[in-house]
């Protein structure tokens, strides 16, 4: 489809248009409308057994990992990043004050982050709580967008004043007390955790780093003008240079991270749940700024190996050099959506392909819908035009 070629165009931040890929696939506008209300609809009022949005007394909700039963900075911050997107003040201020509540850090090492994941009632899981740093950028971005298209308000509802606090702790925690700071100072790239000194190429997001250098404090924008830089370049060193895969963890160096089984869970050295999100990140940054030709490249060859390689297997876990490891991929839907999503850059012989798979696709149900449908509403919003700078 040589409509969807784009590689040579200019960013939507610079323009203030954004592609509506399902309509370049040829769907209509009701039909576009209607599948992404009727998304948003079944994820946060649709059955118990469909949704994973929860209202929490008067004033407070929340997004629950229906895989681990619990609320995540991940999951928080995306319903806050959906929210705002969609225009759903009411939501979005429900779920930011529940993660302001129950998950905001306020002495300790860890002060100024996030406990990554609380029980629903909002209870500590763990006895020292700490960050996945992923929610902490997503709840800055998510807050900047919500002061600029909201207003800001008092309190935690300062929204833009919050966003700022949350990106200097990211910078110079630990400077004059205990703690480490998310984003690397000496190549100014985002930890896995901030105790650890290698990343998780999902966590990067250049977009979001280019708008932080406007919007930060301002003793902080070079930073992250740099961060962005250095982000863009990681990615092209964390990304395969045959199929364009990513690993969940790698070192700094981009090279798969294959230590500490024993404490992160297992292997993390793969393609796996977290690396789905990388060729989305890469997407979503192409469609705001068109800086990198190499992003279109990377994500065709993505969509070049699960089409030509994989199109009519069920998802399995991958080596970065496609190797297949014979075990079943734990969230297949989220790797529809995010190879629909990739499209955003991707130019080659399956973008349409690949976007008409994901709109083909239903929302998961069962009880690991919830890590599947996050990624299928922020494709959604992506391919409808309607994932926007604000």
């Amino acid at each position: 489809m040589a409509d969807l070629q784009n590689g040579a165009k200019k960013g939507a931040y610079y323009t203030n248009e954004y592609r509506n890929v399902f309509a370049e696939c040829g769907y209509s506008e009701e039909e576009i409308e209607k599948k992404v209300k009727d998304a948003f609809q079944t994820v946060f009022y649709g059955p118990d057994d469909e949704k994973f949005y929860f209202e929490f007394g008067d004033d407070m909700g929340y997004f629950e990992d229906t895989g681990n039963f619990d609320a995540r900075t991940e999951g928080m911050s995306y319903a806050m990043m959906m929210c705002v997107q969609m225009d759903m003040k009411n939501e979005f201020d429900r779920v930011w004050k529940w993660a302001r509540t129950f998950m905001y850090i306020e002495e300790g090492y860890n002060a100024g982050y996030f406990d990554w994941h609380r029980r629903t009632d909002g209870s500590r899981i763990d006895e020292y709580p700490g960050p996945a740093p992923d929610g902490e950028e997503f709840f800055a971005m998510s807050l900047f967008f919500a002061s600029h298209r909201w207003g800001d308000g008092e309190g935690i509802f300062n929204y833009s004043q919050e966003a700022k606090n949350i990106l200097s702790a990211c910078i110079h925690n630990g400077e004059n007390e205990p703690g480490e700071p998310i984003m690397e100072p000496e190549n100014y790239l985002i930890r896995f955790i901030p105790s650890r000194k290698f990343s998780d190429p999902s966590y990067h997001c250049p977009h979001f780093y280019d708008l932080f250098a406007l919007w930060a404090n301002e003793e902080d924008r070079e930073f992250w003008k740099k961060a962005a830089d250095a982000s863009r370049e990681y990615l092209k060193k964390a990304c395969h240079p045959e199929t364009g895969l990513a690993a969940e963890y790698a070192n700094y160096d981009g090279t798969p991270y294959a230590h500490e089984r024993d404490i992160f869970g297992g292997r993390h050295d793969w393609y796996y749940s977290d690396s789905y999100r990388v060729i989305a990140n890469i997407g979503l940054d192409h469609e705001w700024f068109g800086k990198d030709q190499w992003q279109v490249e990377n994500n065709n060859k993505v969509q070049k190996f699960f089409m030509e390689t994989h199109r009519d297997e069920d998802f399995k876990i991958y080596e970065i050099d496609g190797t297949v490891i014979d075990e079943p991929a734990l969230h297949p839907v989220a790797i529809i959506a995010t190879n629909a999503q990739a499209s955003l850059a991707a130019d080659g012989p399956y973008a349409k392909e690949c976007v008409e798979r994901f709109w083909n696709t239903p929302l998961r149900k069962g009880g690991r819908r919830y890590y599947d449908n996050c990624l299928y509403l922020f494709a959604l919003l992506a391919l409808s035009g309607k994932y926007r700078v604000w």
